[in-house]
Parts: structure tokens; C-alpha cells; sequence
């Protein structure tokens, strides 16, 4: 099946070269050998990106890798300047960081309609009237427009999500989503049935925040296991990390530190964020067995919840809005 989810991607951005300046010297029926009076050539189109909110993925910049801004046109006659090179909008999807060949930040694009230059267009050259002075009356003279050199660069998607989902698959982390929000993931008995990151906003009275459901992460994901290490970068914006273990999990601790562990070597600033376990798949297990997983996790936040009866939703939903809020 063809990837349409695409976070990750190279571009080439070359922003217009210059206008030249014109050589032209006044002519009429009267006058044969009139002043100079070329104009300057234009400036050249700037590359500019720009945040859109209806783009969620680079999958509309796969088979379009090549950027390069019209330049100014030349100078003319009569003192005219040349025509600016028109700009080149990229658009890309919120939570987008540019970053140069040596995968330095050049910027990061969070606000829909945001938008920022990344490449200036060269200056037009000045034509030959503006090189007249008192000494040189007549200047056969004017300046080529200023070249520009196209960069390839990198365009790196990270979801601005308030909450994301960390589970092992099969957990139940899409149909939490489906139940949650209006979002849409596609729900199997199977691992890795998400294949891609999902969003969905989670409405609170007047308010709402974002949730996203991360590909499952298995043990060992570091080491190129699996799908969702890949997509962990989107988990780096998240505010909140809600950890689910299945109900039906035989050694729920276990798995936990499983989950911990591997975020820890993607990056362990991971840990320091705000956490909250939740046991899906509650409607299977006895009141006796859930205090005894309380007990298993005593210094922990933990809600025990169904997405199938939708025992324990609203809880969850108050729980993880005042995380948010504080």
C-alpha cells in the first residue's frame, strides 16, 4: 500500500537571481546623443514557506522536490526598473522544522498562516543613469543583477498534539481515538494496524485539546524494530504522554518499563514529561483485580477505562484536561 503519510523529506530552493541593470543613453528626433537613462533591473522572487492547517503531511511535495523562484526581469529605457521575480509559497503542515544541509535549524513553522522568507531573491543591478556623476556624463556602465545559489534543505514534520498515545499494538490506542474524538483510524484485531500517526480533538465543555495516537512501540523498537520508533519525533511535542496497557496484559509492570525504556533511548527527555497510565479493556477485569493492579502501581495516576461499555472516558478526559491546564 502506497504511504501517503509523509514526515520527513528533502527539498531543492533556489530564490530568483536579479534583474540586470540597462545600458541606454535618450534618444529623440531633437536630441542625438541624450543622457544616460537606464533603470535598474528587478529583484528576484523570494522562497517563502508558509504554515497551513488543511496539510497535514509532504506527501503534495513528493513528486514536486524542485523550488526555484522566477528572477526580476532587466531594466529598460527611460529611467524604468525592471519587474520584481514573482515569490515562491511552499506550504506544509503545522509543526514543520526546516533545517539546511548540515541539519541545522534554519526555522520551525507552529501557527497556520505563519509564514517566513527562507531565501532572499538577489538585488537587480543598478542601470547605467545611476553611475552619472559630474566627472563621467556619459557611463557605459551597468550592473549584472545579483546571482543566488539554490540549497537542498529538510523538511521535518512534528505533530503539535496536547496529548499522545504510547502503547505496545494491539492495545487499543485507535479505538480510544474513535470513541474520544471524531477521528477516523482504522481499528483491527492485528499489530500494527496504525500504520501512521492520527489526530483527533477531544471537546471539554468550550474548550478542546489535541490527541494523537502513535503506530504501537514494541521492545527493542531502538534497535529498528517495529513502527512506531520511527514515528516517536511527533511524541518530542506532546505535552502529555498517556501510557495504555491492556487489561488482558499478564505482566502489566513489565511492559510498562518496557514502553519507558525505549522512549528513554530515543530520547530521554521523554521521561521528564507529564504522564498518565490508563488500563484499556477495564469492562474485562473484576474490581478485585483492579486493586491489585493499583497496588502494582501505587505511586502512580492510573484510570481504568472501556472504550466498548465507555466505563472510565469522562475521567479520563477531566484527568488529562487538568494536566493540560496545569
Amino acid at each position: 500500500m502506497k504511504n501517503y503519510f509523509i514526515d520527513f523529506i528533502k527539498i531543492y530552493c533556489k530564490s530568483g537571481d536579479g534583474g540586470a541593470g540597462c545600458i541606454h543613453f535618450y534618444r529623440d528626433k531633437n536630441i542625438i546623443k541624450g543622457g544616460p537613462d537606464g533603470g535598474s533591473g528587478g529583484k528576484g522572487g523570494n522562497i517563502v514557506i508558509q504554515g497551513n492547517y488543511h496539510i497535514h503531511t509532504f506527501f503534495h511535495l513528493r513528486y514536486n522536490k524542485h523550488w526555484i523562484a522566477k528572477s526580476g526581469f532587466s531594466g529598460k529605457r527611460n529611467n524604468i526598473t525592471g519587474s520584481n521575480g514573482k515569490d515562491l509559497l511552499i506550504e506544509v503542515p503545522i509543526g514543520t522544522i526546516v533545517k539546511d544541509q548540515k541539519k541545522n535549524i534554519i526555522t520551525e513553522i507552529n501557527k497556520s498562516f505563519q509564514k517566513k522568507i527562507l531565501f532572499e531573491g538577489g538585488k537587480g543591478g543598478k542601470g547605467n543613469s545611476f553611475f552619472k556623476n559630474s566627472i563621467n556624463q556619459s557611463p557605459y556602465y551597468a550592473q549584472p543583477g545579483m546571482k543566488t545559489k539554490g540549497y537542498w534543505i529538510f523538511l521535518e514534520l512534528k505533530i503539535l498534539a496536547d496529548v499522545g498515545i504510547i502503547g505496545v499494538p494491539n492495545v487499543g490506542k485507535s479505538t480510544l481515538l474513535s470513541v474520544i474524538t471524531k477521528a477516523k483510524p482504522k481499528i483491527g484485531n492485528f499489530a500494527f494496524t496504525t500504520k501512521e500517526p492520527h489526530l483527533g480533538a477531544v471537546k471539554m465543555d468550550f474548550n478542546s485539546f489535541i490527541i494523537a495516537d502513535i503506530p504501537g512501540i514494541i521492545e527493542k523498537a531502538s534497535d529498528g524494530k517495529g513502527l512506531g520508533y520511527y514515528f516517536l519525533r511527533h511524541v518530542e511535542r506532546n505535552s502529555i504522554l498517556l501510557f495504555l496497557i491492556s487489561s488482558e496484559t499478564k505482566n502489566k509492570k513489565k511492559e510498562y518499563f518496557i514502553l519507558l525504556n525505549e522512549l528513554k533511548k530515543f530520547n530521554s527527555s521523554l521521561l521528564k514529561k507529564k504522564r498518565l497510565l490508563a488500563i484499556s479493556k477495564s469492562d474485562l477485569i473484576s474490581s478485585e483485580t483492579k486493586n491489585k493492579i493499583k497496588k502494582i502501581f501505587s505511586n502512580l495516576d492510573i484510570i481504568f477505562f472501556s472504550s466498548f461499555t465507555k466505563e472510565g472516558l469522562i475521567e479520563l478526559k477531566k484527568k488529562l484536561w487538568e494536566l493540560i491546564k496545569n
